[in-house]
């Protein structure tokens, strides 16, 4: 497990056994059956294959298809959740593996979870953490309980299996949370591949189990007062979380109270198999059998070509449930969002714009530019006329180059507030362009290459 005291800690009153075990199991039985459905999912339109819709959460109405910007440590890099907030940010991910190593999960549980933590009011999702502990590749060893890893920061040894991935991510308090799975290497071989798919199908299983079971341990309106709820001056339980806008857009729009108590979050399942398409197809179905609030892609842009991810994306997608939402995890560029959302893909994330930020590479569009360049030294002119942002709306290429030039860290600040834009705009013009029926031909201008 991942701690050697559990989460969610018992009274000190000393009861005797036969007594303590009645009382435990008789508010555990109560907790569970007065839980409320925590997650709703309503279509729209669709045109085609694409649609947009509403998923409701406990802590937020989130439009989709939306993009998740990434925040690995409770944080999205050199942004501040209030800019986030005007940026019309309405969910973020968060990454199980590093919260957990730091500061750890029992930390952020006790100041009411990552919302609490972080002071942040809107929806979360967390990954379990298999693909970070797949990254580690040589300091891991998986077997059928789980995976014994070596931390990357201090080479300590740890534990994952389903029951402490779940245990964590409860204790970390996100709306969604996810299955632990295992991410197969590319290339591999069919019965590697296979091996992987079955063991990610047990995983699941244990994981869904485990989930059934605490759900209600969930750290919502517990009576140590969140830096949310301190900054609202309510209970945390009680508070009001934006609802959007036709523009899709939670910053402008008027808030909703929502109760949080006897709400709990939502487990999504993960579809594995390689790039093989009758694996991904078993995996749906055999997913989809075991039950889940929703469904992820997982398991690609693990070096396979992009070609080959999108035929996988395309060919999964068909055999996920209509009325459930669809997760692709970790892709990708603004034109592969665009053609994912057009697929039909409800949910997307990816570290590409605020990582291409930190290296001065920002999206425009008229393609991506380098402003490190030295032809940007004397530009006076905005980095995309056509953008506005903050960013675009202030500043000119020739300052945002010498920014980085000169190792400011303000220009890792503004790279990723306009690289950010670039992608939730990028998403709201495809949400308005699936209600037009006019699809995504507004990107085929927008060139993946640098800008000559």
């Amino acid at each position: 497990m991942f701690c050697a005291e559990p989460f969610f800690g018992a009274s000190n009153k000393s009861y005797p056994p036969r007594t303590r075990s009645i009382r435990e199991g008789s508010l555990r039985g109560f907790l569970l059956q007065s839980l409320r459905v925590s997650i709703q999912f309503q279509i729209d339109i669709a045109r085609g294959a694409g649609r947009t819709g509403r998923l409701t959460t406990p802590h937020g109405v989130v439009e989709t298809p939306v993009f998740m910007p990434v925040g690995t440590l409770a944080s999205v890099k050199a942004v501040s959740q209030d800019l986030l907030e005007d940026l019309g940010v309405g969910i973020l991910l968060g990454n199980t593996y590093h919260l957990y190593l730091r500061p750890g999960v029992e930390t952020v549980r006790a100041l009411g979870g990552l919302h609490g933590f972080m002071s942040w009011d809107r929806v979360i999702l967390t990954d379990s953490g298999g693909f970070q502990v797949f990254s580690l590749n040589e300091l891991r060893k998986i077997t059928e309980d789980g995976v014994t890893f070596r931390s990357h920061l201090d080479g300590s040894s740890h534990v994952f299996t389903p029951e402490s991935a779940i245990e964590a991510q409860i204790g970390l308090g996100a709306d969604i949370i996810m299955a632990f799975d295992e991410c197969t290497e590319f290339p591999a071989e069919r019965e590697r591949v296979r091996a992987s798919m079955e063991l990610t199908l047990r995983w699941a299983e244990r994981s869904k189990k485990y989930f059934e079971e605490h759900k209600q341990d969930v750290p919502w309106g517990r009576s140590r007062p969140s830096s949310v709820a301190r900054r609202h001056k309510r209970p945390v339980s009680s508070l009001e979380f934006p609802v959007p806008d036709s523009n899709g857009s939670p910053g402008n729009s008027k808030p909703e109270t929502r109760n949080l108590i006897g709400q709990s979050q939502s487990l999504f399942g993960i579809v594995q198999g390689g790039m093989d398409l009758d694996l991904r197809k078993e995996s749906a179905e055999r997913t989809i059998e075991i039950g889940f609030s929703g469904y992820a892609i997982g398991g690609l842009s693990v070096g396979e070509p992009r070609e080959v991810t999108r035929e996988i994306v395309e060919a999964t997608l068909r055999h996920l449930p209509a009325d459930k939402p669809r997760y692709l995890m970790g892709v990708g560029t603004p034109e592969e969002i665009a053609m994912y959302a057009a697929l039909g893909v409800d949910m997307m994330d990816c570290v590409l714009p605020t990582r291409a930020a930190r290296h001065g590479l920002l999206f425009t569009s008229a393609g991506k530019i380098s402003i490190k360049q030295a032809r940007y030294a004397n530009d006076a002119g905005p980095l995309d006329p056509a953008c506005s942002c903050r960013v675009c709306g202030r500043y000119s290429r020739a300052y945002l180059r010498h920014l980085y030039a000169a190792n400011e860290v303000l220009a890792q600040v503004l790279n990723t507030i306009h690289n950010l834009s670039f992608y939730l705009d990028t998403m709201r013009r495809v949400r308005h362009s699936i209600r037009l029926g006019e699809g995504t031909g507004f990107l085929s201008g927008v060139s993946s290459q640098p800008k000559p």
